[in-house]
C-alpha cells in the first residue's frame, strides 16, 4: 500500500512523550532488572523503527515483537539489542534467527527437535537463543506441566545448537480490578517454575498492566508494550500509578464543504437525511486508512468544536456535520487536542465497543507518520 504523502491527513508521533512514558517505566524498575519494548505490529502503529531508536535512548535494552519478520526489519535497520519473537515461529528459520541473534520463543519440545535438525545442517556460528513459553492460563500458547517443561530443559542442556536464554508467561488479567485469576496464574507459574535446577539469563511474567499494577512479579525484565505508548492497558478500570502520556494524534483537513436542505441525505445507504439546512465538511479519510467504519455519530473536532461524523464512513473519506462554512484547507482533528478540546484513542475505543489497541494497531500504511519532538 503506498503511504499518502499528496493528502493532508497524517498520524502525528510526539517522540518526548514515548521517552517520557518509557523512561517513567525504567526508572520505576528495580535494580538489575531490564525493559524490554515491545514494538511487535509496526510499533502498535506507531512505527516500529522510530519507537524502538525512542525506546533506546530512554532506556530499554532489548526488543520484543510478534513474527520473525518484525525482528529482522530491526536488525536491518541497525538495532543490535537482544530481540525476542513472542509468537511461534517456524523451526527451518532456526538457523537465520541465530544467525541474526534472535531469540525464539518455543512452546513444546517437537519444535526444539526439528530447529536442532536445521541447525546441526546450517552449522551456524552461535546457538539458537530460547525463551520457553509457559502456558499458565493464558491459553494460547507454552507448556503446561512440569513433565513437559523439564523435558524441554533436559533437551536444551544436551543439545549446544540451542541455548535456554529465557522463560516466561503471559497474564490474562493483570489489568482487571478482580485479582482472582491473576493470582491463580501466578500460583501456575510458580509450579511449574520450582522444577527448575538453574534459572535462564532471563525470567519474565511481566506485560504492561503486571508491572504497573503487580511490579513485585517483574524479576528480571519485563516487556513494555501499550503503556509506553501512552495508553492504559485496563482502559479505564485502573489508574495508572503515574501519567501516562498518549503519543498519537490523527488529524487531516477539509477538502469539500457545501450546504445541504432539510430531506437530503448523505453517505451509502442514505444513512442520514438532513433535518434543516445544514452545512457539510468532506475529510479525506476512511476506513481503508483504519478509520472504523463504526465511527458514523462519533465526532470530530473543526476549530475546538466537536462536529458529528454524518453518514456512513466510506472506504476514503467522511463526512462531518459543520456549525458553519469552513475554508478548504481547515484542520481537523481525529484524535488529539483542538483548543479546549480533546478527542482520546480510548474514547474511540469506547464508542466502538472495543479496545484502544485495536484501533492503534489498525491504522494502515497509508497514513503518513510524521515524528515531532
Amino acid at each position: 500500500m503506498v503511504v499518502g504523502v499528496h493528502r493532508p491527513t497524517q498520524l502525528v508521533i510526539d517522540r518526548q512523550a514515548l521517552h517520557d512514558n518509557i523512561q517513567a517505566e525504567v526508572t520505576r524498575l528495580a535494580s538489575g532488572c531490564e525493559l524490554f519494548m515491545v514494538v511487535k505490529a509496526n510499533g502498535y502503529g506507531h512505527g516500529a523503527v522510530q519507537v524502538a531508536q525512542v525506546a533506546k535512548e530512554a532506556g530499554a535494552t532489548g526488543f520484543c515483537v510478534a513474527i520473525l519478520d518484525e525482528a529482522l526489519e530491526l536488525r536491518a535497520a541497525g538495532f543490535n539489542e537482544p530481540i525476542l519473537v513472542l509468537g511461534v515461529t517456524e523451526p527451518e528459520d532456526a538457523p537465520l534467527m541465530a544467525q541474526q541473534h534472535i531469540s525464539a520463543t518455543v512452546a513444546a519440545t517437537d519444535w526444539l527437535v526439528a530447529a536442532d535438525a536445521y541447525l546441526a545442517l546450517a552449522q551456524p556460528t552461535a546457538p539458537l537463543q530460547v525463551h520457553l513459553g509457559l502456558d499458565t492460563g493464558m491459553g494460547r500458547i507454552g507448556f503446561k506441566t512440569t513433565t513437559e517443561l523439564t523435558t524441554a530443559v533436559s533437551y536444551l542442556a544436551t543439545h549446544a545448537t540451542l541455548n535456554f536464554e529465557g522463560i516466561f508467561t503471559h497474564f490474562a488479567t493483570a489489568d482487571s480490578p478482580d485479582e482472582t485469576y491473576f493470582k491463580q496464574q501466578v500460583a501456575k507459574w510458580q509450579t511449574l517454575t520450582a522444577v527448575l535446577k538453574e534459572r535462564p539469563r532471563y525470567v519474565h511474567v511481566s506485560n504492561s498492566a503486571t508491572s504497573l499494577w503487580h511490579a513485585a512479579c517483574n524479576d528480571n525484565m519485563v516487556r513494555f508494550g501499550v503503556a509506553g505508548y501512552g495508553l492504559n492497558p485496563s482502559g479505564t478500570a485502573i489508574p495508572a500509578p503515574y501519567a501516562l502520556k498518549p503519543a498519537l494524534s490523527l488529524t487531516s483537513q477539509l477538502v469539500h464543504s457545501k450546504q445541504v436542505v432539510a430531506g437530503e441525505s448523505v453517505g451509502y445507504g442514505a444513512t442520514y437525511t438532513a433535518q434543516q439546512t445544514e452545512w457539510v465538511g468532506t475529510v479525506p479519510i476512511g476506513y481503508a486508512d483504519g478509520y472504523e467504519r463504526r465511527l458514523q455519530g462519533f465526532h470530530v473536532l473543526v476549530d475546538g468544536q466537536a462536529c458529528e461524523i454524518i453518514g456512513r464512513v466510506c472506504m476514503d473519506q467522511l463526512m462531518i456535520r459543520l456549525p458553519h462554512d469552513y475554508a478548504r484547507g481547515t484542520r481537523v482533528t481525529l484524535i488529539g487536542r483542538d483548543g479546549d478540546h480533546v478527542i482520546t484513542i480510548q474514547e474511540m475505543a469506547d464508542y466502538c465497543q472495543t479496545i484502544h489497541y485495536e484501533l492503534a494497531c489498525g491504522f494502515t500504511s497509508r497514513l503518513p507518520r510524521v515524528y515531532r519532538h
